[in-house]
């Protein structure tokens, strides 16, 4: 009989179909399916009474709203979510796994900085202060592409950081501090190659000082466009700054470096319940192998790692950063309960179509992008590291504001793990996509890179697919290759979190 689900622990009292089932067909030798299960779906392995649980993953994913027959279809209306983790008197270091696979390459290509993670890429960022000013920087860029780039062979790119923060804002408001970070972390981005340009408009709330350090406050670096008469004389001053940094970032030339050089982001969007069985754990083998091999990884996504905290804690290496961890969990409950709902408002219409009943059973996928390596950090959202190992950095799970978050932090790399799809990309670091299924790889061909699914049918290993995720990176990361979100130029705007009051 063809195997047609997957069950993945064995206290586990439910399944996922490993393809669309049919009401009628024997799903194995006792279990005839009830209903019409769609892929991916969960199906009952054993009636389950009323209030009983539910459980995939080994942990309890809800508890049934009424009788579930063996056999049936489960999906989100037939489970109540239940209760989050305690936050408070976390264990911490009980799993510490220091028996991580060892990398076979140890090395890559990149662009040394002095103070800072090496970039993949050399590009020229031009940051705004305020969103008044992204029209006329975006002009200016297109102007410098046209005329300025081709002279610099040696350059990648030249992007325009623009974001909705800066004026119109409670600069001041106690939770300010985060978006400001992020806006000043991000002019420091290890892909600029230490070449700092900031345009302001001259009004706005967002000065200068706020993001730079006073000596860095200076003709060379910044500007501001109600000091230039017209239209011509706001660009042309835009152009003339940049042509000096142009010639600095081209006299950079890759070198070969060790992989502690190296930080990179792992993110998830549009999970399906194939995501935590496929393409996360294999991209968590691939973070694995970074780390061992010195690399920083950051993984993220508070309210996916919420109901999997109590996991996490246990692989934090001190008290202290498992007090850090819970102290972000627990200002993430806050932010949340003040917006008038909880941690279950996470899922999407396209994570329940693809199988996914609540956020715990999105967060069991989720953390298994981590890997298993030690917790080093846990960094508030758009702080830059002080560590190297693997990192937990605290941002929404919002992939549009996810990814920003990372990047402030400084990722110079993403590895994106998607089940439905997402043409999500970022300007200022490549972004790998890794599929969960083979069918979703065949329908977006020239989208996704590379393919987990022959996990599921058990053609290959978490391992193979963790090796061919990690080489990916390296060629990436050693632009060697391009992934397809570079290749067509798909990058999201940069949406920096602003939990503050905006006036």
């Amino acid at each position: 009989m063809k195997n047609s689900i997957i069950k993945i622990n064995e206290n586990d009292n439910v399944a996922i179909a490993l393809f669309d089932i049919k009401k009628g067909s024997a799903v194995n030798e006792s279990i005839i399916a009830l209903d019409d299960i769609p892929q991916a779906h969960k199906i009952a392995l054993s009636d389950i009474e009323k209030g009983g649980e539910i459980r995939r993953y080994g942990v309890i994913i809800g508890y049934a709203k009424d009788l579930i027959k063996k056999g049936s279809w489960i999906n989100e209306k037939m489970l109540d979510l239940p209760e989050s983790p305690a936050l408070d008197n976390l264990e911490w270091g009980k799993d510490i796994n220091t028996n991580t696979p060892m990398p076979k390459r140890r090395y890559w290509y990149g662009y040394k900085n002095k103070d800072n993670y090496a970039g993949t890429r050399n590009i020229l960022g031009i940051v705004t202060t305020v969103q008044c000013a992204a029209g006329v920087v975006k002009v200016a860029v297109e102007e410098i592409k046209r005329t300025l780039l081709p002279l610099y062979e040696n350059v990648d790119d030249v992007i325009a950081i623009t974001h909705p923060y800066g004026c119109g804002v409670a600069i001041n408001a106690r939770e300010a501090k985060i978006p400001i970070r992020a806006v000043a972390n991000l002019i420091k981005h290890p892909n600029f190659g230490g070449e700092i340009m900031v345009v302001g408009l001259g009004c706005e709330k967002l000065t200068f000082d706020r993001i730079l350090d006073k000596s860095l406050i200076t003709k060379e670096n910044t500007l501001l466009l109600q000091d230039y008469k017209g239209r011509d004389a706001m660009v042309k001053a835009i152009v003339d700054m940049a042509r000096i940094k142009l010639e600095n970032l081209n006299k950079r030339k890759r070198e070969k470096l060790d992989l502690s050089d190296l930080i990179i982001g792992m993110q998830c969007g549009g999970s399906d319940a194939f995501s935590g069985i496929t393409a996360n754990p294999a991209a968590g083998y691939a973070a694995d192998l970074l780390v061992k091999g010195g690399a920083t990884v950051l993984f993220s996504e508070v309210t996916e790692v919420r109901d999997a905290v109590n996991l996490l804690s246990r692989r934090c290496v001190s008290k202290e950063i498992a007090d850090k961890l819970s102290s972000e969990m627990k200002w993430y409950d806050k932010y949340l309960e003040d917006g008038g709902v909880d941690r279950d408002a996470n899922p999407t219409p396209g994570n329940k179509q693809g199988g996914l009943a609540n956020i715990v059973e999105k967060a069991m996928g989720s953390v298994a992008k981590s890997g298993k390596s030690p917790i080093v950090e846990v960094l508030s959202p758009a702080e830059r590291p002080t560590k190297k190992g693997l990192i937990f950095a605290a941002t929404p799970a919002s992939d549009i504001v996810c990814g920003p978050s990372q990047a402030a932090s400084g990722i110079t790399l993403q590895v994106f793990m998607t089940g439905r799809g997402t043409p999500y990309g970022l300007e200022i670091a490549p972004v790998i996509k890794v599929s969960s299924r083979d069918e979703l790889k065949e329908h977006w061909f020239d989208l996704i890179d590379i393919s987990a699914g022959a996990i599921a049918k058990g053609e290959k290993s978490i391992e193979e697919v963790g090796e061919e995720i990690f080489n990916f990176i390296l060629d990436v990361a050693s632009g060697e290759k391009k992934p397809y979100s570079d290749v067509y130029g798909f990058h999201n705007d940069m949406c920096i979190f602003n939990p503050a009051p905006i006036t």
